[in-house]
């Protein structure tokens, strides 16, 4: 099972990298983490016809402004949108006229589930928690393959970070913050914090993803929040663009 960083920025795209989206390529399916504009380059990886899964954490712009380009993929098996309460509506009047193209006018067949508070109601299993933040907001924990994953988006440390990431052997954490950096009017994780998460949660490995362009404007900046988080939990990376992880 292979994870590919298609997007590791926050709040827009800059020259240090694409909005949030990654993707989980597994033996039998492709699930997507986030749909922001990093999703463009999906069709790079999408080799063999399998069914893909976008799973959405909350509604911000950055998180699902690549839903725009969709009509761009030729998804043989099949699509299903999943996020929290309120997917349905709120994507049917974003994704729809006179914003682009409606999910009912793509080439294949689209299913849109709302999954706040369910488990299981897709076919690898999958549990969503709510996080900490300024509108509804979940982070997912995916078991396939023998293997266990965490993604744990735009948040503050919470109780639910920690139960996501229990004893996963990859936690995917948010790093919108510099070292250090705190806000209670606008929850979001310095790279200190998600490490807490990670060693607090006993995971394997923690990947760092969703720097605010704002404030990382360079990589060297991620390099200098992946040594502040190393100091907490030494088996951490800071991601970029088109990295890839082999579970």
């Amino acid at each position: 099972m292979d994870i590919i960083f298609l997007g590791t920025n926050g709040w827009y795209d800059s020259a240090t990298g694409n909005t949030i989206c990654i993707l989980i390529k597994s033996h039998d399916y492709y699930i997507i983490l986030d749909a922001g504009n990093g999703i463009h380059k999906l069709d790079q990886h999408y080799q063999k016809a399998r069914p893909v899964f976008i799973l959405l954490s909350h509604f911000h712009l950055d998180h699902i402004a690549g839903l725009h380009i969709l009509a761009k993929f030729a998804f043989t098996e099949g699509l299903v949108i999943a996020g929290p309460k309120g997917t349905r509506e709120i994507l049917n009047h974003i994704i729809n006229k006179p914003f682009t193209m409606p999910l009912d006018d793509l080439p294949y067949k689209v299913e849109v589930l709302e999954l706040s508070g369910q488990k299981n109601i897709l076919p690898f299993e999958t549990s969503a928690m709510e996080l900490v933040h300024t509108s509804l907001t979940l982070g997912y924990r995916i078991h396939l393959e023998n293997k266990t994953i965490a993604y744990i988006p735009d948040t503050g440390f919470c109780q639910n970070a920690l139960r996501l990431a229990r004893d996963v052997d990859l936690v995917i954490t948010e790093c919108a913050y510099l070292p250090g950096e705190y806000s209670d009017q606008w929850p979001h994780l310095n790279p200190q914090e998600a490490a807490r998460i990670a060693k607090e949660a006993g995971a394997q490995q923690l990947a760092l993803v969703h720097f605010d362009a704002g404030r990382y404007t360079t990589l060297e900046n991620r390099k200098d929040a992946e040594l502040h988080a190393r100091e907490i939990f030494p088996n951490t990376i800071a991601t970029r663009d088109d990295m890839q992880l082999h579970l």
